[in-house]
């Protein structure tokens, strides 16, 4: 045995490559589990140049990520190749890094990519202020033509729905890059509002004051129903879409290029005017139209129609609909069930209902997307 110790130790005296350490059993063995049979250990101390040699077989080894199974000289050349080529390529992609850092040194290319990212900044600068104020600008002209004074602007700039509760109790569900002007509290004999975007509108009835939404150039007239208007600035059409009640839709007042006459929507109509042309298509059927049947949103396909349904669920259905949070007592509202229609009505209404509903004089608060119920059970 000792004989055998001392033979393979004469051996490694003539290793002069990594490819011997890598080759031989023992020493893959030695590195694997750490268990000198062979005197690896003391053969290493013999020399310092013994012990670098074997730290970077080592290190080789670990690299190639070398099995348990004996390996044949092949196999061992071919992990040396792959390991040889991972150097190659991290020492080509340093002598790269370098060569752009000298490259960008020089003075004439530090000029050229001046001049690109000033010109793509100019693109975005464009894109998204001076294209959007342009697109903006049929928006900014009707409202600041209104006869109507201190009115207030809301503009969703989120990436999720904002809720807007009118002064009549109407609710507005605003879609992302869209904004809405209103007023404080609608006087007069009309209930006014101005849209840039998209927003899915619940309007309180009251027949002696019509709701127009003015989006673009058109101008939509409801006295109490539930519908969605698509009209962004910078696309080329307008879209209505009713959910509930009945919808009339006309050119805007103020276009006098269009003598449309009044196009009237039912339930699951729709409507698309052409901005470029100036035309009207009525859509009968939305179920046949993909552009506007893809674009449905969840309070457009939600039933608020409830039989003996917890109210919890109620609660998830609204959360969904209007994106939503309402924090309520659980523990209290366990075993609550309802039986109600909340179907064309605004927000405000659906919660006064399900609060007049509960008893124990719950109620409700609303701030922002935020709703708390405050209720001691049901009755």
């Amino acid at each position: 045995m000792i004989a055998e110790t001392l033979f393979k130790m004469k051996k490694r005296n003539q290793y002069r490559e990594i490819e011997d350490f890598l080759a031989d059993e023992s020493f893959r063995l030695w590195m694997k589990s750490e268990n000198d049979v062979d005197g690896w250990e003391e053969w290493t101390l013999e020399h310092p140049k013994r012990a670098k040699l074997v730290q970077e077989a080592r290190l080789w080894l670990l690299a190639m990520k070398v099995p348990e199974d004996n390996l044949s000289q092949e196999q061992v050349d071919t992990a040396l190749q792959n390991t040889w080529m991972k150097i190659e390529q991290k020492e080509q992609d340093r002598k790269m890094e370098q060569k752009l850092i000298q490259l960008w040194n020089t003075t004439w290319f530090r000029k050229i990519a001046a001049i690109l990212v000033f010109g793509l900044l100019s693109v975005y600068v464009y894109n998204n202020y001076f294209a959007n104020n342009h697109n903006d600008s049929y928006y900014d002209q009707i409202v600041n033509n209104t006869d109507e004074d201190g009115l207030l602007e809301q503009i969703n700039n989120s990436n999720k729905p904002q809720i807007i509760t009118l002064s009549d109790g109407s609710s507005v569900l605003l879609q992302p890059k869209s904004k809405l002007s209103y007023p404080k509290i609608f006087r007069g004999n009309e209930r006014n509002v101005y849209l840039s975007g998209e927003a899915f509108f619940e309007i309180s009835k009251n027949p002696k004051k019509p709701f127009f939404v003015h989006a673009n150039e058109i101008v939509t007239k409801v006295v109490g129903t539930s519908f969605r208007v698509k009209a962004y600035a910078s696309q080329s059409d307008v879209e209505v879409l009713v959910r509930t009640g009945k919808v009339k839709v006309n050119s805007n007042k103020k276009n006098h290029n269009l003598s449309q006459k009044e196009i009237v929507l039912l339930p699951n109509q729709g409507l698309r005017f052409t901005r470029k042309d100036q035309t009207f298509d009525k859509i009968t059927d939305i179920t046949k139209d993909k552009s506007i049947s893809n674009s449905i949103k969840s309070i457009e396909q939600l039933s608020f129609e409830f039989t003996d349904i917890p109210v919890a669920q109620i609660f998830k259905t609204i959360e969904q609909a209007y994106s939503v949070e309402i924090d309520f007592p659980k523990q209290e509202l366990q075993k609550c069930h309802l039986t109600t229609s909340l179907s064309d009505q605004p927000l405000p209404e659906k919660l006064k209902i399900i609060c007049k509903s509960i008893g124990n004089n719950s109620s409700y608060t609303m701030n922002g997307n935020q709703i708390t119920i405050l209720s001691k059970g049901c009755n």
